[in-house]
């Protein structure tokens, strides 16, 4: 899957209402040919910035457990590659520059809704003018630029 494919994936599981850390997490595990749906359940928690708090924005948690999937490990047994802390520093560089015109990297300073009120949500969803527009873009550029990172990666094993 190419980075442009991605982006679009991404963007279009987002439309369909997966959770932006999801639909990141999809498409770099189809990218690393990883298959593991459970890693994509557990990531349903991280939506509306971790159980809908408006904490850390999932496109960030998404992007960083791909990191995880590619370099860490799955028990004590086995060891984790040195080159997980580089690759998942350059995923946060990458998203601040994405989140630069936000006052911040949480959901709450990029989405601007309370994911706990039902009336704002349903006019995050429903309205064409929401900030539901930044959110569909961050998760098609920040799915972009995790392809290409994940492409200079898989060079450098």
């Amino acid at each position: 899957m190419q980075p442009e494919e991605m982006q679009k994936k991404a963007r279009e599981l987002f439309l369909q209402r997966m959770h932006c850390s999801q639909a990141v997490l999809v498409v770099g595990l189809e990218k690393l040919g990883i298959d593991d749906p459970g890693a994509i359940k557990a990531l349903g928690a991280f939506g509306g910035g971790i159980g809908g708090c408006g904490r850390t924005c999932g496109v960030l948690i998404g992007a960083a457990a791909t990191i995880g999937a590619l370099y860490s490990r799955s028990s004590l047994d086995e060891k984790e590659n040195p080159r997980m802390w580089a690759a998942t520093k350059k995923v946060v560089q990458l998203f601040e520059e994405l989140c630069s015109p936000y006052d911040g990297l949480n959901c709450n300073q990029i989405a601007q809704v309370d994911w706990l009120d039902r009336d704002a949500v349903k006019n995050f969803y429903n309205n064409p003018e929401s900030r539901r527009q930044h959110c569909i873009r961050l998760v098609g550029e920040m799915s972009k630029a995790l392809g290409e990172l994940l492409e200079v990666e898989k060079l450098q094993e």
